[in-house]
């Protein structure tokens, strides 16, 4: 049986760790480089540093600091946030990264994708999708957390980033983020069955419990975290142990 993965996720604004709500009442929590390092101490399979800067000076910034990262963690790392060409995504993995992901950039030019996968290779090539569940049942994929809809179905476009080249899903339901009430898992096994590639869950942890089911359940390789890890509420070590209390596979 394959392993399951914990991924935290760090926003990096200017160079430094921050945490929010919505990228609103940004508080500064660190050294970026420091934090992973704790995290891969405390036991995370690999990483996941989100560039939330606004500014090229920003975006400058953060590839140094992926190369400070790529210098001092030994865990795998994917970075995201404002990657929008072949040469955004090259820079960022000449610096060391060893993966990308891409979300508002790959719906606008979906050929991106395979200019990525070409050069560097599928198992380089993360696909974001946010996506929200309208009343009539359809998962329509969104930009710009969430408040923009798209032409895009879930699963449709899913599978066309699969066939392009992505070497993973990373999906976020817009009706879980932040309610912490836990996963449709439902639409996660559904994208497992329907997929040949790992899917990568994110957003309505709001417990080991919720973890665990999209684990089992939704037929999640991976579960992404932030709040939970950056507020102390349990270390990815703690959570490791209670996950293997209940008979799920973790490294």
């Amino acid at each position: 049986m394959v392993a399951k993965r914990i991924i935290p996720c760090l926003d990096v604004k200017d160079g430094r760790t921050v945490k929010g709500v919505n990228f609103v009442d940004l508080r500064d929590v660190g050294d970026a480089v420091e934090l992973g390092q704790y995290y891969a101490r405390s036991g995370a399979d690999e990483l996941v540093y989100l560039d939330i800067s606004a500014s090229k000076e920003g975006r400058a910034t953060f590839t140094r600091l992926v190369e400070r990262i790529s210098d001092g963690i030994n865990i795998p790392f994917t970075v995201g946030g404002g990657i929008s060409s072949l040469e955004d995504a090259a820079r960022l993995l000449d610096a060391g990264a060893d993966k990308i992901s891409i979300n508002s950039a790959a719906i606008a030019n979906s050929a991106l994708i395979d200019q990525i996968a070409a050069r560097y290779g599928s198992q380089f090539v993360v696909v974001a999708i946010d996506a929200r569940q309208g009343e009539d049942g359809i998962w329509r994929v969104t930009t710009h957390g969430g408040s923009r809809s798209t032409d895009k179905e879930l699963f449709a476009w899913a599978s066309e980033a699969q066939s392009r080249g992505a070497g993973e899903i990373l999906f976020t339901s817009m009706n879980h983020d932040g309610t912490r009430s836990g996963y449709p898992c439902d639409t996660f096994a559904r994208l497992a069955e329907e997929l040949h590639i790992p899917i990568i869950a994110s957003g309505g942890a709001g417990s080991v419990e919720d973890i665990a089911q999209v684990l089992t359940a939704g037929r999640a390789d991976a579960a992404l975290a932030a709040s939970i890890f950056h507020f102390g509420e349990i270390t990815v070590g703690e959570l490791k142990s209670e996950l293997k209390k209940l008979d799920i596979c973790v490294r």
